[in-house]
C-alpha cells in the first residue's frame, strides 16, 4: 500500500482560496499527512520540488495553473525523480486538465491521489520541459499577452478576446520542419506541437494527441492569402475548421529552423529560438489521472508502489 502524504506545491496568488483549504483539510482529516508549501517567485517551484524530494515525499501535487504543471514536472524530469505527481488546477484555462478529465473542483481533483498513478510521456523543447503543448505564431503571441485582469474576468475567453483585439497585428512565421518521414517549408499562421490536446483556452490544435504513446502530435496551420479568413476557420469551426486548413504529423521527434526567430510558449511559459529539436520523453513521469482519461491510449502501464 503506498504511502498516504503528498507534499503539495500551490501558487502564491492561491494561498487565501478558501476551496483549497478545506480540500486540504479534507484529505488530512481522512489519514493523509499533507504538507503545503507556496511559489513566490521564478525558481520556487523547482527549489521546492528538491526540498519535497529531500524531506521523503514520493507523491507530488501542482496547485496552480498550466504554468505551475509545466515548471514542477520539468524540475521532476531535471531531478531524475520517479515521485508521484497529481495536478490540481487553479488557473484560467487548466487546458491539460480539461483534455485529461481532472476535476475542477479542488477536493475532486486531490480524490485522485487514491488512484494508482499512470506512466506517462513528457515533451521536451531542447532541455526545457512541458507536459501539455508547445505553441508558436499567432497562438503564442495570444497567450503571452493576455493581461491578468482580463483572464480573472473571463477565464479562458480572454484567449479568443485578446486573439480577436489582435487581427491586425497578425504576421506569419516562416520555418522548416523536419521529422522521420516528414518535411514542411513555408510561412504558418500557429504551430501546436502536443503531448496534450488543447492550448490557450480550450483550442484542440492536437485533438488525437496521447500522452502515453510515446509520440508528439504536430499541427501546422500554413499561412494563406486571407490570413483573417484562416484565423476565423480555425477559431470558429472546431476540429472540422482546425483540419481543413492544417498540416498534421505524429512523430517521436521534430526539428524546428526559423531563421528569423520564432516565438514559443511551452505551457505558459514564452520563449524565443531560432532552432529547436522537440521530442518525446516516453514513460519519463508517474501522473495520478482519472481511470478512463481521454488522454491514455492503448494499453495503460500503472506505476508499482
Amino acid at each position: 500500500m503506498r504511502e498516504r502524504k503528498a507534499w503539495l506545491i500551490l501558487h502564491g496568488k492561491q494561498a487565501l482560496n478558501e476551496e483549497v483549504r478545506a480540500a486540504v483539510n479534507g484529505l488530512r482529516e481522512r489519514g493523509w499527512d499533507l504538507a503545503v508549501r507556496l511559489t513566490w517567485e521564478g525558481g520556487d517551484a523547482e527549489r521546492l520540488v528538491g526540498e519535497g524530494l529531500a524531506a521523503g515525499y514520493s507523491t507530488l501535487i501542482a496547485g496552480g495553473g498550466d504554468g505551475t504543471l509545466r515548471d514542477v514536472v520539468e524540475a521532476l524530469v531535471k531531478a531524475q525523480s520517479d515521485a508521484n505527481l497529481a495536478l490540481l488546477p487553479l488557473g484560467t484555462a487548466n487546458d491539460f486538465a480539461h483534455a485529461a478529465g481532472i476535476p475542477l473542483t479542488p477536493a475532486a481533483a486531490l480524490a485522485l491521489l487514491e488512484c494508482e498513478p499512470v506512466v506517462v510521456d513528457v515533451g521536451m523543447a531542447g532541455e526545457r520541459a512541458f507536459l501539455n503543448m508547445a505553441t508558436g505564431g499567432f497562438g503564442s503571441n495570444v497567450t503571452a499577452n493576455t493581461p491578468e485582469e482580463l483572464k480573472k474576468v473571463l477565464g479562458g475567453a480572454a484567449y479568443l478576446l485578446t486573439g480577436l483585439s489582435r487581427f491586425s497585428e497578425v504576421r506569419a512565421a516562416a520555418g522548416r520542419f523536419h521529422g522521420p518521414d516528414f518535411q514542411w517549408q513555408g510561412e504558418f499562421l500557429a504551430l501546436g506541437i502536443g503531448n496534450g490536446r488543447q492550448a490557450g483556452g480550450g483550442h484542440l490544435l492536437c485533438p488525437q494527441a496521447s500522452i502515453n504513446d510515446g509520440l508528439l502530435d504536430v499541427c501546422i496551420v500554413p499561412a494563406a492569402q486571407d490570413v483573417v479568413g484562416t484565423l476565423g476557420t480555425l477559431l470558429s469551426g472546431g476540429i472540422l475548421g482546425l483540419q481543413s486548413v492544417a498540416v498534421s504529423a505524429r512523430l517521436p521527434w521534430l526539428e524546428v529552423e526559423a531563421l528569423e526567430g520564432l516565438d514559443l510558449n511551452l505551457d505558459g511559459e514564452p520563449m524565443e529560438s531560432t532552432g529547436l529539436r522537440f521530442r518525446a520523453e516516453p514513460g519519463a513521469l508517474r501522473l495520478h489521472l482519472p481511470k478512463h482519461s481521454s488522454l491514455l491510449a492503448g494499453q495503460v502501464h500503472r506505476a508499482k508502489a
